[in-house]
């Protein structure tokens, strides 16, 4: 944590950049009427799931580095105060183990690590090099070892090459509003690396939501980060994503949460948009019959570009409207066009990214 008589500076220095964002996103959404913001603060240390960390070599030595975004200069990293405990806690021990180990060390160029809030570890080994039969007895040597620290996984990755000691994936476990939600993640698929704010998000977008007898659509749902709680919240939840590995996460995270009402599918959010107007499902989702559904409310997460416009059109269709955004200047755009069908009923700010620049935003909007 660092010395204690620093850490009121950092909390202060935290909440300065925190009402900067805040005063961001009020200013950018006060064109659409929006009430004021709910912040949802993030601790501003031990916040991060995941990292990724370049490895240097130096004569005998070796060190993480991260290069600085602006100048792209490589500083040394020993410790990363942004990532849990559990990964700071992994970090040297990494490197201790392969740095008098050839065949583990030689060529690694970066360790990616992920984890869970249940303290389940998979760390990522790349390489420069084709991984072998010798190296795949070492890896496993070291996970063999590795049980002494809890449960920690391994992957080795090369040029056309992923070699799994035992599995690519962490079980991560969510509490949300005092029930608890289980969710595979795969390494190298997109998860939300801020857990306690992921947590705040998703209790926001329950509350919001309510409680109805209608059906939810849910674009860009991922591995069913919205949509499993949510779930509680609707008659039934259909979630469509272009990632196949995220709706095969998905697919499994209803059946470990045993949930009845929930279908994921592979369908990017042009196909859905033209599907609700009346054109025809690709033949492997022909059962899907849209018309059975009684959609009144849809939920959107974009990537950063925003919606695009089939997609706005059909979203503007819907009576309610929960848009969850990481760039507030696209959902501001896309705002222009909602706003002369919808109020905006509530907003809100997670701080998933502390001492960036990056705001992820969510609005609730009705219609007039």
């Amino acid at each position: 944590m660092g010395n204690p008589s620093q850490e009121p500076t950092l909390a202060a220095l935290y909440n300065e950049q925190l009402q900067e964002k805040e005063h961001r996103l009020n200013t950018l959404l006060a064109p659409f009427s929006s009430p004021k913001v709910s912040v949802f603060p993030s601790p501003p240390q031990h916040y991060r799931m995941r990292a990724e960390f370049r490895v240097w070599h130096e004569g005998d030595d070796l060190f993480y580095v991260m290069f600085n975004p602006e100048t792209r200069e490589k500083y040394r990293v020993d410790q990363l105060p942004a990532a849990n405990l559990r990964i700071n806690q992994l970090m040297p021990l990494v490197l201790d183990y392969v740095r008098d180990k050839e065949i583990l060390r030689r060529k690694l160029f970066q360790v990616d690590f992920l984890t869970s809030t249940t303290g389940e570890a998979l760390i990522s080994m790349l390489y420069h090099k084709a991984l072998d039969d010798d190296w795949q007895t070492a890896i496993e040597q070291m996970q063999q070892d590795f049980s002494a620290y809890g449960k920690v996984d391994f992957i080795g990755r090369a040029r056309k090459q992923k070699v799994l000691v035992h599995r690519d994936r962490v079980t991560e476990c969510l509490t949300v509003n005092g029930q608890d939600y289980y969710f595979e993640h795969i390494e190298n698929s997109f998860t939300q690396p801020n857990a306690s704010v992921n947590t705040n998000m998703i209790e926001w977008a329950c509350a919001v939501a309510g409680d109805t007898q209608h059906d939810l659509l849910e674009l860009y749902c991922g591995n069913g980060n919205f949509s499993l709680p949510l779930a509680k919240h609707f008659r039934n939840v259909l979630g469509t994503e272009i990632s196949r590995s995220s709706v095969t996460s998905a697919q499994t995270n209803i059946a470990l949460n045993n949930i009845t009402n929930a279908r994921i599918e592979r369908l990017p959010a042009e196909e859905c948009a033209a599907a609700m107007r009346g054109e025809t499902l690709p033949s492997r989702l022909q059962d899907m019959r849209l018309s059975d559904y009684d959609f009144k409310t849809v939920l959107v997460d974009p990537p950063r570009a925003g919606l695009d416009a089939d997609t706005l059109a059909m979203v503007g269709e819907f009576e309610h409207i929960i848009y969850i955004s990481c760039n507030p200047e696209t959902l501001a755009e896309n705002l222009v066009a909602l706003q002369t069908t919808h109020n905006v009923e509530a907003a809100a700010l997670f701080d998933q990214f502390p001492f960036t620049h990056h705001i992820e935003a969510g609005v609730y909007l009705s219609r007039k």
